[in-house]
């Protein structure tokens, strides 16, 4: 388990990004957000991309920003995108690599409450019913991750990241 990558997958708005580096920081291991990630190496954010060049330019970037990033084995955690786990070729490389995925599994309420709350434009969450719609259309897919974490409105990052890490430092069962 010392050297497994994990990958933090949900909605936009469950808190992926905060509570990979709480998660990262509690397990003394490199933590790193892809979206961030991108957002370096492309000298803007993906919205900007999303907007400039389209969304299937920026799932080619994201894949080939995993493909590297799980190469280089050095992050231990990563935060994806929410869309990064629908597409199968990042399912694909997840698993070749031997990652445990963890599905933080928010009721779409406090992911629209935080998606209003934040900073950022969101391309992908232009609406309520649009982001809505992609939400339920999401769910099935986030189900195939390995574990299910609910995320509950009173929770902060530091319990989340404790109920992880607890799940995942757990004896296997053989």
């Amino acid at each position: 388990m010392s050297d497994q990558q994990i990958i933090i997958v949900g909605f936009m708005g469950t808190g992926k990004t905060t509570i990979a580096h709480e998660l990262a920081r509690r397990l003394n291991c490199l933590g790193v957000d892809l979206d961030e990630l991108i957002a370096g190496i492309q000298a803007r954010s993906p919205n900007e991309i999303i907007v400039q060049d389209g969304e299937k330019r920026f799932r080619e970037i994201e894949t080939q920003t995993l493909r590297e990033v799980l190469l280089e084995k050095g992050a231990r955690i990563i935060a994806v995108g929410g869309g990064a786990w629908t597409i199968v070729e990042n399912r694909r490389l997840i698993a070749e690599h031997g990652a445990v995925t963890v599905w933080l599994d928010a009721p779409f309420e406090l992911c629209w409450k935080r998606i209003e709350a934040g900073a950022g434009a969101r391309p992908l969450a232009r609406s309520r019913e649009f982001a809505e719609r992609l939400y339920r259309e999401r769910r099935p897919i986030y189900k195939l991750a390995d574990a299910r974490i609910p995320v509950a409105n009173n929770e902060n990052a530091e319990e989340i990241a404790t109920r992880i890490a607890g799940i995942l430092l757990q004896p296997a069962d053989n």
